[in-house]
């Protein structure tokens, strides 16, 4: 049977990952452009940079609870194996795509919090265009759901390969080649 207490843990480390991760979205960097007191130069002024603390939270509470699922289920290669059937195959396929949505989620968090965090210093002397570069709207919200879709199907991974688990007897009988005298 599936461990309960390991269930609800990864649950809320991932419901943490999640709400830090939607945080992050909504409080992104934006900049404005100001200029000099002798208008010789613009240069970018951002507002909070909060966004980036968040997404480096979610992006560290979602690989937390990857690592608890992978080491409970010995990242499902180690260990004893599994009874053949439906919940083994279950679990291969849902073990494959956690693992897909679990590094989409993590690249869209990290990369998020550099690009956030990333400013612009002075520029644009006399006449040249200023642009103040700022993250694009929705990178953070696709960590978010990809963060939701991981803490979905690896809660479904380990309850399916707890049961594969489980459900296997190993054969007890006599397996090996006979060497006594044939009767």
């Amino acid at each position: 049977m599936a461990s309960k207490l390991l269930l609800v843990t990864v649950f809320i480390f991932d419901l943490i990952a999640f709400g830090l991760a939607v945080a992050a979205e909504q409080r992104r960097s934006t900049a404005k452009i100001h200029a000099d007191s002798e208008h010789y130069y613009n240069y970018c002024i951002y507002d909070s940079d909060i966004a980036s603390g968040y997404g480096v939270g979610a992006f560290l509470f979602l690989l937390a609870s990857q690592v608890l699922i992978m080491f409970a289920s010995k990242c499902f290669c180690c260990g004893k194996p599994l009874s053949p059937g439906g919940s083994r195959a279950c679990a291969v396929i849902l073990f494959i795509t956690c693992w897909v949505f679990f590094f989409i989620a993590e690249i869209c968090l990290f990369a998020g919090s550099i690009r956030n965090a990333y400013h612009t210093r002075y520029r644009n002397l006399f006449t040249e265009s200023l642009d103040c570069p700022s993250l694009r709207k929705g990178v953070f919200a696709a960590g978010a759901s990809f963060t939701l879709f991981t803490a979905i199907v690896s809660e479904f991974y380990y309850v399916c390969y707890s049961k594969a688990r489980d459900n296997f007897h190993s054969y007890s009988g006599d397996v090996g080649v006979g060497m006594g005298t044939y009767k």
